[in-house]
């Protein structure tokens, strides 16, 4: 049965690209980006209405639903606008790969070193990534405690409506993303990886949006293939390329936005104002930190839509894209989660621990909201002022040590008490992050400090001048001020700027723009230098990146063997080791196909707890802020926490291992019950 799903699968895929043909303009890019967002436009509102009919679980509804939503996109979409030329799409692909060769021999020497670094090192660790993707389990925290725990939840409950899981994210967080994976791991016959695909996709997506705004912003084959190859090494976008983290995808749905706008700004072809409005309907049902990037998008559209010649013609802009935006969230932002988090929690994000816990609530008063969010500013600058990649060797973290020692001292003496004020902090700031704070979550590294933010800075205070480029600039300050205003300093948030490097990558056009930054200027030694410098290190940071990852290790290290010959259990349990015992015996005990009742709480990883095979069935019943709810008659097993359910005589203590130190967060003395 397996393989009529993949064939289903390959069929949708191809009839996805004829779709989206018909639509995008004869460019490889073009194409590639509207398939993808004509991909996930016609998943998702199909997974919305299998839940609301119980066939959440059901393979061949998924594929029919997909390919009835496809279809309307078929006829609907080319009525929308005015259709593309007839084109094929190979015979446009073999003119783009001529065009590369021919690029490729017109290179000078310098530039063919900086490109086949570049190249070399995407192509290293594209593979590296891709195998780890194919043959690594999931085992990031998000998705052990929610992301990917519910997800199965959903398949065996056969819908998508709320009931009330241990942590709060399985029922708040937006629902689309999740009927990806669904989809995915449905279609793919039950392979637990196919639910990364979204995320590994969004990466290479990512990478084709810079390349194509580079186009439409520079018009210059080698700005563009530059600004690409620096973003796919760009630490905190590429570590999440293997992980099942939601950031990723909305930097593929950001970036495909932000493609539409400057296309549009280039061609004014109104299509391209339909196509940001789907977008941004799916982006925002995506994930709600889209609100943060509000005033970065919208300083985009007053360049890219709003400056108009005249009234009219603005006020046309303004409704088209109005109305798309409107219809899009009507059908992709408000059913995946935001109205039932209403009618649940009061509020669209969740319930209110979780707002004082992670929200402006935290900060109190006004007057302390804008001091600690300035100096949050000031934190996570310290925080993308690191070698990171390079650091995760004990040679690169005494080098980061030495070229840190003059700003930490700067931060003395100018007594901002970074470090010491800690009441808008969930991890308060530490000048040397936790090594499992920066190895698994880094920031823009060597690229970022060294290259992308000074040229950000220039063009911001006028002394580079580049219109499109000040747009970008204000985009870029105005997320980093929403990051740090919005919530409680967090050493995690690294993963919050991939989307504002996705705006920061693009100043790179500078250095084969800009007469006083141009690298293809002859002569210019010292500057061309600095730069082969910084790509060097950049390609450095990123291999190192990628191969010391302690939470998937290609090869072993640290005392670590390959993730490819880890332990599912104890690969799973890697961020909270004092578990990984009681987790062992537990899957040692407890059949595969049998139904265990979850007396865990919050912070508890629940997804190892499916097995091997995802075939164990669990019920939560302490759901969050609920209290306990009885057994059900279903339950063979109890597995559960002493501070939640008292043992009792015949209960097997599966405990944790207390000797462990300086751990995240402690694990909980787990016992499990036979019930049958």
């Amino acid at each position: 049965m397996a393989i009529l799903y993949w064939i289903s699968f390959v069929a949708f895929l191809i009839g996805v690209g004829y779709t989206a043909k018909r639509v995008a303009e004869p460019s490889v890019s073009e194409w590639l980006l509207v398939s993808f967002i004509f991909c996930v436009g016609s998943i998702i509102p199909t997974g919305f209405v299998l839940s609301a009919l119980d066939l959440t679980a059901n393979v061949w509804a998924w594929i029919v639903g997909s390919f009835i939503v496809l279809a309307l996109y078929y006829f609907l979409w080319p009525r929308l606008v005015t259709p593309s030329p007839s084109y094929s799409v190979r015979a446009v692909v073999s003119n783009r790969v001529q065009t590369f060769r021919i690029w490729i021999q017109d290179l000078t020497p310098y530039l063919k070193f900086l490109y086949l670094l570049m190249f070399g090192t995407l192509l290293i660790i594209g593979i590296t990534n891709l195998l780890l993707v194919l043959f690594t389990v999931p085992n990031e925290w998000d998705s052990m405690t929610g992301h990917l725990n519910r997800v199965i939840r959903y398949i065996q409950r056969g819908t998508m409506e709320h009931f009330g899981g241990t942590n709060w994210n399985m029922d708040t967080y937006p629902k689309s993303v999740t009927t990806i994976q669904i989809f995915s791991y449905l279609i793919s016959g039950h392979i637990e990886n196919a639910q990364k695909l979204i995320h590994h996709a969004s990466y290479w997506v990512s990478l084709i949006a810079v390349f194509g705004i580079s186009q439409r912003i520079g018009r210059s084959l080698s700005a563009s293939f530059f600004c690409a190859l620096a973003y796919g090494m760009f630490l905190d976008f590429l570590m999440q390329a293997i992980t099942t983290e939601t950031d990723i995808v909305l930097t593929a749905y950001l970036s495909c936005l932000l493609y539409f706008l400057f296309t549009y700004h280039s061609t004014r072809q109104v299509k391209y104002l339909y196509l940001v409005g789907l977008v941004f309907g799916i982006v925002y049902g995506h994930k709600i930190t889209f609100t943060l990037l509000l005033p970065s998008v919208f300083a985009v559209m007053i360049y890219t839509v709003f400056l108009a010649p005249d009234f009219k013609t603005f006020f046309q802009r303004v409704w088209q894209l109005g109305v798309a935006i409107v219809l899009s969230m009507l059908i992709y932002t408000f059913p995946t989660g935001y109205l039932k988090n209403i009618q649940v929690f009061g509020h669209p994000i969740g319930p209110p621990t979780a707002l004082k816990h992670q929200s402006v609530e935290r900060a109190g008063s006004l007057s302390n909201l804008l001091e600690q969010g300035s100096r949050n500013m000031v934190r996570y600058s310290y925080d993308f002022f690191n070698l990171d990649g390079i650091r995760n060797a004990q040679w690169g973290y005494n080098l980061n040590t030495q070229i840190r020692k003059p700003i930490v001292l700067l931060e003395d003496k100018l007594g901002m008490r970074l470090d010491e004020e800690t009441d808008f902090s969930i991890v308060p700031f530490a000048f040397q992050r936790r090594f499992e704070f920066y190895n698994a979550n880094p920031y823009w590294g060597i690229f970022g400090f060294a290259l992308t933010l000074p040229l950000v800075l220039l063009v911001f205070f006028r002394i580079i001048k580049s219109r499109p480029h000040w747009f970008l600039a204000l985009a870029v300050v105005l997320h980093f001020m929403a990051i740090s205003y919005s919530a409680p300093y967090d050493p995690f948030k690294g993963r919050y700027f991939i989307e504002t490097g996705l705006f920061g990558v693009l100043f790179l056009l500078l250095l084969f723009s800009h007469h006083r930054l141009s690298i293809l200027k002859p002569r210019r030694w010292a500057w061309k230098g600095y730069i082969g410098l910084i790509v060097l290190l950049g390609c450095t940071s990123a291999i190192m990146s990628v191969y010391l990852n302690i939470r998937a290790l290609p090869l072993p290290a640290y005392g670590y063997e390959s993730a490819f010959k880890a332990d599912r259990i104890r690969f799973q349990t890697f961020a909270r080791p004092d578990i990984t015992p009681s987790y062992l015996a537990f899957d040692s005990l407890v059949p595969q196909d049998a139904t265990v009742a979850l007396g865990t709480i919050n912070d508890d990883f629940e997804y190892p707890l499916y097995g091997k095979n995802l075939t164990r069935k669990l019920i939560s019943i302490n759901p969050f802020e609920q209290g306990v709810q009885p057994i059900p008659a279903e339950a063979d097993y109890l597995f559960f926490s002493k501070n939640v359910i008292k043992p009792q005589t015949g209960d097997i203590r599966l405990g944790t291992d207390t000797s462990m130190e300086n751990l995240i967060v402690k694990g909980e003395d787990y016992y499990l019950r036979k019930l049958k």
